[in-house]
Formats: C-alpha cells, structure tokens, sequence
C-alpha cells in the first residue's frame, strides 16, 4: 500500500503537460502495434463522457453563484470581453475567406451524403437559438444545452440575488466549489483518457486517412494556426499594448492542448476556469464569461464553415466576388455563434453557407461528409482555438481594466 501511494505521489508531482505528452506518445505507440485491442479506447471515452457530464452542471452552478454573491462587475469589461469574442469570430471568418482566394481548394465528393440534419439558412439558425434560449432548464442541463444552461442559471442567479439570504448564497458558493473540486480530480486523470483517445485515432484510422484530403486540410489548420498566432495576439497587443505572446502561449499551453484531445469548447470548461484562477482574473467575471466563450466565441467554426463552402464553389466552378464575400463571412460569423445550438457543430453549418451560392443540399451534405473525413484533425485544431481564445479574451478585457484603474499588468506579460 505504501508503495502505491508512492507512485500516486509521484504521479501528481509530475506535471499535467508531461503526463499527457507521455499519453500521447504511449497512445500512438500501441495505436501501431497492437491496434486490435480497442478495448483500450474505453480509456478516452470515459474522460471525455465524464468530462461532458460534469461540465453542463458546473456551468449552470458557477454562473448561477456568480450572480447569486456579486454580480455588478459584469459591467466595462463584460461588454470588452463580449465585443473581442464577435470581431475574432467575424475576423477568423475574413482569413479564411483570404486563405481560400489565394489557394483555392477542390474537393472529390463523396458518393454518400451525410444523414445529419442541418440548418437551411441564418433565419434557422437564430430561431434555434432563441428556441435553446428557453429551453426547459433540465432538459437544458441533460442535453448539455449551453444557450439554455446560461439563460437559466442567469435567472435564477440574479433572482436569488434579490431575495434569498447570505447563508444561501454562500451555500450555492459552497455547491459550486464541490463541482469544480470534481472536475478537477477527473482532469487529474486526463493522461489515461487522452491515452484512450489517441490509441483510438491511431488503431482505426492511421495516418492514411487525410492523403486525398492534405491540402484542404493544410489550409484550414493553417487559417486556424494564423488566427493563433497573428490575429489573436494582435487584438490582445493593441488592448493591453504589450508584449502578448507570453499570456498566447500560457493559453496554448494550458488550454489548448486539452482542447485538442477532448474536441469539445464545452468540456474544456473547467481547465479554463482553473486557468483564469492561476492567471489572477475575478471569478465573478471568468465564471460567466468562460462558460459564454464557449458559446459563442467561435474563431474555428468560422473559418471551417467558409474554408469549406469556398471550397464547394471552387469545386462546382461558381465565381465568387467580393461582395459574396464579404456576406459569406458575415454569415459564417452569425452560423458560428449559433453552433453550439446544432449537433454536429460547425460542419453541420457548411448546407446554410452554400446556400448562398445556390449549391443544393444534397452536394453540401457531401462537403460535410468530407468534413467528418478529416474532423479527426479539422475539430481537434477547431476547439483548440476557440478554447483557448476563450481565456486569452477573457484575460485580455480583464487586464485592460486593470490598466484603466492604474494597476500593473502581471509580471509575466512584461517581459
């Protein structure tokens, strides 16, 4: 028994990121040589079910108790936060419509067409995402419905506020901190499940998968990276007017690479909630803002949805001026807002885009079916993206009223 609290001891020592590169490289290893054993990926399953399960409780208590105990903060850099998710989102959709002009992609279409539903146009799109908006909260909660989740937990949040005593304010508090304390002991154990997750990529699909589709997989991971690295740090440099590389990279590090393995903004929730934590922000700000990145804030989806409509109209040989466009990328910002309300996500968002081009629905399916193609990499990079801008945001609207009221910015950022 000492002996395997030594090993617990020494597990928990070893930092996060090294357990889960030595995950991934054990992962692919046995994804190679022993790839019939897919016993093996229940490993992922389980942390990413467990993941999905605990993060639509989470949020509705977080934000709930956010409001239930403060609440009045949500103020300058609430409306900061909320307009730098919007122009990354209508920016991220600009480059990917640039990237697309200059190597314009083909696709081979799939004989198959998708079975998934998928919305026809915006009007769809924002009468889903009203109809999410009053859901019913338990249903919300079981569907892991964030738009609903957010709308209840505001409400009942701020109703509390007015009415109920401290004691059941700190009570929810309390409830809140329990979740988080839950959460994070199954990130603790992420080294296993993202094991599991890469065992599985590797054993039934290999490295073979993205040879016809390489190209077009090149640009949207190259569309993504840019947004990362280029666009992204530009918006924080020009709000916080420093260097805003080492706050990049530490949302990268911390939140993106989580993201990568889990492919899901929702189950990312709580590693960057303890990110916001580590990073000095108020939890009254982060624990509604993080849970809205995750709704709203999508750089990737936008990129994915114009990337592969252009895509499509290459194929068909339809001319594309500037004023589609433009359009094209004011859609693809308002469809990826509204993706968290689809299944699917964004890919199942690519009929509504191509819609405007006048491709039929049978065609755009099998651009989606292209897309669940090369998802094993397109949605990992996607929800790395969106996930981690979440933070940088979030920060970034943070520290700029830091240096409204006269404080420092951390010590990290100014070197």
């Amino acid at each position: 028994m000492n002996y395997f609290s030594k090993i617990v001891a020494a597990y928990n020592k070893t930092s996060l990121i090294l357990r889960i590169l030595i995950g991934i490289v054990i992962g692919a290893l046995f994804g190679i040589l022993i790839p019939s054993q897919l016993w093996l990926g229940v490993l992922g399953d389980l942390f990413v079910g467990a993941l999905k399960a605990v993060a639509p409780v989470l949020v509705f208590a977080l934000v709930a108790a956010s409001l239930a105990k403060g609440g009045t903060k949500l103020d300058r850099r609430f409306r900061t936060v909320l307009f730098l998710y919007i122009i990354s989102t209508l920016l991220a959709s600009f480059v990917a419509v640039a990237a697309s002009f200059l190597f314009p992609q083909t696709i081979t279409l799939a004989r198959e067409t998708a079975a998934n539903s998928a919305p026809t146009g915006i009007g769809e799109v924002l009468k889903n995402l009203l109809i999410n908006a009053v859901s019913n909260p338990i249903d919300s909660l079981v569907r892991a419905n964030y738009i609903g989740i957010l709308v209840w937990a505001s409400l009942f949040g701020l109703a509390i506020k007015s009415f109920v005593s401290e004691n059941t304010k700190q009570c929810m508090t309390d409830v809140a901190e329990a979740i988080s304390k839950i959460v994070r002991w199954i990130i603790n154990l992420a080294p296993f499940g993202i094991f599991g997750l890469v065992f599985m990529t590797v054993a039934t699909n290999g490295i073979g998968i993205f040879k016809n589709y390489g190209s077009l997989l090149a640009l949207l991971v190259g569309s993504m990276l840019f947004m990362v690295f280029v666009v992204s740090p530009l918006i924080v440099a020009i709000n916080l007017r420093c260097n805003p590389y080492p706050l990049v990279w530490r949302c990268v590090k911390n939140s993106g690479i989580t993201a990568f393995f889990t492919r899901s903004s929702a189950a990312n929730i709580p590693v960057n909630m303890e990110l916001c934590e580590k990073l000095g922000l108020d939890k009254e700000m982060y624990s509604v803002s993080i849970p809205l990145g995750a709704t709203i804030n999508m750089d990737g989806a936008a990129i994915t949805i114009a990337v592969m409509t252009l895509a499509a109209a290459h194929t068909l040989g339809i001319s594309v001026d500037i004023p589609t466009a433009i359009f094209l990328c004011l859609m693809a910002t308002l469809g990826a807002c509204g993706a968290s309300g689809v299944a699917g996500g964004s890919l199942l968002l690519i009929p509504m885009a191509c819609s405007l081009f006048g491709i039929s629905n049978d065609i755009s399916m099998q651009v989606v079916g292209v897309g669940f193609i090369i998802g094993v990499v397109q949605d990992s990079i996607e929800t790395a993206l969106n996930s981690s801008c979440d933070v940088l945001f979030t920060a970034t609207a943070e520290y700029k009223s830091w240096l409204r009221q006269g404080k420092p910015l951390p010590e990290f950022l100014k070197k």
